[in-house]
């Protein structure tokens, strides 16, 4: 890790998805010749309609998929430098919460284990540190403690989004990406989660790229703002400045679909 590199930097990044028969094959250009720059302990919004390739991007930028041509560098190191062992060591310090938390929790599993869980499969501390950070990460995302024992299935939607949080915040990373994690939560919780993600940004220092389809969102979560349109960046500046003065198009839309916050 370089203690002055960029949280996350893309440089010329595509992503191709090809499909189709052997004797008829489609490529579909998910992603293209994007570049993006997120400075530590900064917020950067990535916002796009449904298709755009945002979760694309943010499934590359931790090295969920490989991309097609590009490379990707989380704090100073090059993803594609890294070998098996070495990316594993590595996702330790990048983390994703999903958008839909129901399919990325164990249904058998208790919140106490579903906490333990990334201490268990990392090799890190002992038993009993475990349950205690468990705990820990519980009081965090302002889950009771008598919670613990309950499954899944026993949480509200916002609930179960909080365990997804407390999850990618087990191992402290420096890197969060977030992915759609309020669009399917009802309007009256998004606000809670939303000031959730928001603090506990500013009082770990993570870095984060955020990725909504909503401007408003963005607008209340983000410093830095990147518009993706059919896997393109066209735009990306200060948060204030896309907000203040959109010089795209597709922005000026966005912002014109957009209700307030």
């Amino acid at each position: 890790m370089t203690p002055t590199a960029p949280a996350l930097q893309l440089e010329h990044v595509s992503k191709d998805f090809r499909f189709g028969s052997l004797f008829s094959r489609a490529v579909h250009h998910a992603v293209v010749d994007v570049n993006l720059h997120l400075e530590r302990c900064h917020v950067l919004g990535v916002v796009g309609e449904s298709g755009s390739g945002k979760s694309t991007l943010g499934r590359i930028a931790v090295g969920l998929i490989p991309p097609t041509s590009g490379t990707v560098t989380v704090a100073g190191e090059r993803l594609d430098n890294l070998d098996a062992g070495a990316l594993r060591r590595k996702r330790r310090q990048m983390q994703m919460i999903f958008q839909d938390s129901s399919s990325s929790l164990n249904p058998r599993m208790t919140l106490q284990d579903l906490l333990m869980e990334p201490f268990r499969v990392q090799g890190l501390l002992t038993e009993p540190d475990r349950r205690r950070r468990a705990s820990e990460l519980a009081d965090e995302v302002q889950l009771a403690q008598a919670f613990l024992p309950r499954m899944p299935h026993e949480f509200s939607g916002g609930q179960r989004q909080r365990i997804s949080i407390a999850r990618a915040l087990a191992l402290d990373p420096g890197l969060i990406v977030a992915d759609e994690p309020v669009s399917a939560l009802d309007v009256s919780v998004q606000a809670a989660i939303l000031n959730l993600l928001k603090d506990i940004q500013e009082a770990r220092d993570l870095s984060m790229l955020f990725i909504s389809h909503d401007m408003a969102v963005i607008e209340f979560m983000s410093d830095d703002v990147a518009v993706i349109y059919q896997g393109r960046i066209v735009e990306h500046a200060a948060c204030q400045e896309v907000f203040a003065k959109p010089r795209n198009d597709y922005t000026k839309l966005l912002l014109t679909s957009t209700p307030s916050l």
